[in-house]
């Protein structure tokens, strides 16, 4: 004989609360008394009770969906996959926190009809909202997009404030000054600097700081020691290449991102210089291949699963009604010392 599946009134009534109390349980809505909340899960785990999804969310009027939208990287020559693998991380945890799913869409910014791509994938999922990643939050055509639908989405590492919406990032400027300062510190004074994807707002607020900190180590600024990449490890290599085979050569390089350190550490080996005895090189963002190169690279840790997981909880938190989507929040970065680094070379 089969038994019966348990319902939302057998909870209410060996909880000895409402049906609405139950219901904001079983939601985790905020405001109810720890001991009712206990006395529920308690009466829920007992009667091995599960709501209906559909019905939840037909009656909260949520999808209990967050989209996370972010560039693809197959579409480059060269995909790095850590960065997708630490977002898709830290928004996880968000939702399964909160008892919601996470749906993933991945989209080439380059690709002409990726306005009515992403139109039509809100349109047929109906998330809470959207977490938006670099570099496609700073894109006017697809910020555009999804704010055509109306739905809520947080800016991550946009580069700029979101004036009209929450927006989470990292102190880009200020850890950039801090690596600079940092290689100043070992006796660098010509320090070459690589930038990013002109698109990247993110990256060029790198730059930025790497001339804060050249200016607050009492270093000068020459565009002589500039070279202009496109995060692309084949851009790193192209940049390498014009700024070592000089005569008066950088004893130190600081890239944008890993990347393009990487290929300024596969350009010194092909020219046979020594790193770090020779050149000291920096990366930024602490993905899995500044572990994989040798030597190891040093390089600017991003909290990017933590500003994935914030983005998606201020989200949750949105549609649940507790909070609004207003300010922004710049969550901190870490240096991290490895191999790739020395003093300056007599």
């Amino acid at each position: 004989m089969t038994m019966s599946r348990a319902t939302i009134f057998d909870v209410a009534k060996l909880a000895g609360v409402s049906i609405k109390t139950v219901s904001r349980v079983v939601n985790k809505e905020p405001n109810v008394r720890a001991n009712t909340r206990e006395r529920v899960d308690k009466a829920v785990e007992e009667l091995n009770y599960r709501p209906d999804q559909s019905a939840r969310n037909l009656a909260s009027q949520r999808s209990r969906l967050i989209a996370l939208v972010y560039d693809d990287p197959s579409a480059y020559e060269i995909p790095s996959a850590g960065y997708v693998i630490r977002l898709q991380a830290g928004a996880l945890r968000a939702c399964r926190s909160a008892d919601c799913e996470l749906v993933i869409h991945p989209c080439n910014y380059q690709d002409e009809n990726v306005s009515g791509e992403l139109k039509a994938l809100i349109e047929k999922v109906r998330p809470d909202g959207v977490v938006l990643a670099a570099p496609l939050s700073n894109m006017p055509k697809i910020v555009s997009a999804i704010s055509s639908t109306d739905t809520p989405f947080v800016p991550v590492s946009s580069g700029k404030k979101n004036s009209k919406g929450f927006s989470v990032s990292m102190n880009d400027r200020q850890s950039s000054a801090e690596m600079t300062r940092y290689l100043a510190s070992l006796g660098h004074k010509d320090i070459a600097f690589l930038t990013g994807h002109p698109k990247h707002k993110a990256v060029a607020n790198r730059f930025l700081g790497y001339k804060d900190g050249l200016e607050q180590s009492g270093l000068t600024f020459s565009e002589h020691l500039i070279a202009a990449g496109d995060n692309s490890i084949r851009s790193g290599e192209a940049c390498a290449t014009k700024l070592l085979e000089r005569k008066k050569r950088p004893t130190a390089i600081f890239a944008a991102n890993d990347d393009m350190a990487a290929g300024v550490i596969r350009v010194a080996d092909r020219l046979g210089i020594d790193v770090p005895g020779q050149l000291s090189v920096t990366g930024c963002d602490d993905v899995a291949l500044a572990q994989q190169i040798y030597p190891a690279l040093t390089t600017i840790r991003q909290p990017l699963a933590a500003m994935a997981e914030r983005a998606a909880l201020a989200l949750i938190d949105h549609s649940r009604g507790i909070s609004s989507l207003q300010g922004s929040e710049v969550l901190p970065a870490a240096m991290v010392i490895r191999e790739s680094t020395g003093p300056a070379p007599a």
